[in-house]
Formats: structure tokens, sequence, C-alpha cells
């Protein structure tokens, strides 16, 4: 994975954040629980396991959720145990759960490794940035808290949505290049590369990634993005603080591609674009007309 040592000032934690923890290359779990024995008191950690738990209408069953967790708008009101990628094994366990349902690629490795090892069953969800990943995801949320048929159902559901959305632009000749960006701290430009939530939700849009040659969220170099000729920028609102139209297209690099020389800049809330979880065909299909206008068809 890449690292970012450069990038740790406070004003860009909320948008780094949610990008490192979208960023994990997917790996599946191997954990021997997959099914709680007691589903009373949930600790959901991933904004997309959370979603998932409340789509099953199994929402009773939480206790708490971690920050990321911000839809539906109901689970705000439950305790917060904290950012994904920086739990407190004493906070997760402070609400004294039955059962703690994480998705992989939260962390610290030291703090999962202590709540793995307590009497507190721990159950990873693995993430894969595709259409059948968000299938298996709702599968395994619902095989975790006994509620299988629930879940195919909603899996059934997610996944006619999904088939519908990826046929809207499927007789598109014409691809877009897109270019995510994350931030432009210091002139730089921080883009999206392969094995990441923006790289899966391009390509199931109908679209393609600009940038080739690396996986993760790197930083990359004034020819690189000039090399990548971007024909619309893609970015995430709320997530930090805003990079505004100007600021961007001021950017010397980004000014001369074709995206430059157009401003042309799609601006999705990041929860709800790379969350790939139960809204995903909706993210899909917004994504998609804003790229391609009146060529999606329906």
């Amino acid at each position: 994975m890449v690292s970012f040592p450069s990038l740790s000032r406070p004003k860009l934690v909320p948008a780094i954040g949610l990008l490192l923890l979208l960023a994990v290359l997917p790996v599946r779990a191997e954990d021997a629980t997959t099914v709680f024995a007691d589903t009373s008191k949930i600790v959901a950690i991933g904004g997309s396991i959370t979603e998932i738990v409340y789509a099953l209408g199994e929402e009773g069953h939480l206790v708490a959720r971690d920050s990321t967790s911000r839809y539906p708008e109901a689970a705000l009101k439950l305790p917060d145990v904290g950012y994904m990628r920086q739990l407190s094994p004493e906070g997760v366990l402070s609400v004294n759960p039955s059962g703690i349902l994480a998705l992989h690629g939260s962390g610290p490795k030291e703090a999962v490794d202590v709540l793995r090892k307590s009497s507190v069953p721990f159950i990873e969800v693995p993430e894969h940035y595709t259409h059948d990943g968000i299938l298996e995801k709702i599968r395994l949320v619902g095989k975790a808290l006994g509620v299988d048929a629930k879940a195919d159902r909603l899996a059934a559901e997610v996944g006619a949505g999904l088939k519908a959305a990826e046929k809207q632009t499927a007789s598109i000749k014409e691809r877009k290049r897109i270019l995510f960006v994350l931030s432009t701290q210091g002139g730089k430009i921080l883009a999206a590369g392969s094995d990441t939530a923006a790289d899966g939700i391009v390509r199931l849009a109908g679209g393609v990634n600009a940038v080739e040659g690396f996986s993760g969220y790197k930083q990359m170099s004034d020819e690189a993005v000039v090399t990548a000729k971007p024909d619309v920028i893609l970015m995430m609102d709320n997530a930090g603080p805003a990079v505004s139209d100007d600021e961007l297209f001021s950017n010397p690099s980004i000014a001369s591609t074709p995206a430059g020389l157009a401003r042309k800049v799609i601006r999705m809330d990041g929860g709800y674009l790379l969350g790939f979880g139960p809204r995903s065909a909706e993210a899909i299909h917004d994504l998609a007309v804003s790229l391609y206008g009146g060529q999606v068809t329906d």
C-alpha cells in the first residue's frame, strides 16, 4: 500500500482518511467465526457495513458504529467508537458488544489484533470493488447476523439494480477518461490508481481510469497528469476542505489537459460514490449521467 508521509496535516485528515480506508487491496477474510452466536449488541465498523445492516432491517442489533458510518441519518444517533483505521480497542469494547462486524481494512493492525484476541467475536468482511463484491458483502453481513434469507433478497434486488445501471452505458463507444483527484496539496495531484474504490466505480459507470501503472492512491508528477489526458476530473464532496474550481483548474498540469481546457469536474459525496454498498447502483447511474448525459439509456 502506498504511504503518505507528507500528508499528515490535520486539514486533510477527513479526505485522506476516507480514501485510505477505500484504498486497501481486497483480501478475503479467513476468520473461523462467520455467524454471531449473540447478535444483541453489534458494533459495525465501516460505512457500507452499517448501511447494509440498515438495508436488511436489522439495525436494532447495533449498539455502536464507526465515524465513517454516516448513512442512513439514523445511524448518527448511535455511539461513535472512532475512525475505522484508528480504532482504540478500549473504545470499541467500552460499549460491551456481543460482536464486532468490521470491514476489511479496519485498523491499526495492533488494535485489531487486540480485538480479535478479546472474548468478543470478531468478523471481518472482505472488500472487492466490483459488482460481485457488493453482493458478497451483503450476503456475508446477513450471514453474520443470522438473516441469510433477507440478505439473499437484498442481494438480488441490489444485483438487479447494478445490472441495469451497468447496461445503461453498454452502447457508449467513446469512453471518457477520468482522473480521480483526492487532493491538490502543495500543487501536487494525489490521484487514484488501480485496486481502489475510485477505479472500481469509474469502470462500473462506463468510464476509463486515466491513470495507469500504479495501484492505490499516489502523488503524480505534473508530466504524468498531462500524459494521462483526462476528459473529466472526479472529486469527493464532504470529505475535508473543498477545492474550488478556480483552484483546481489553475493547477498547471490540470489546466493543459482536456478536462482542464473544458473545466470539466464532477463532485459527488464520498460515502455515496465510493461506499460499494446498497446504494451503488444509484451512484453508478448518477456518475454515468454526469459523464455521458443523454447517451445513458434507460
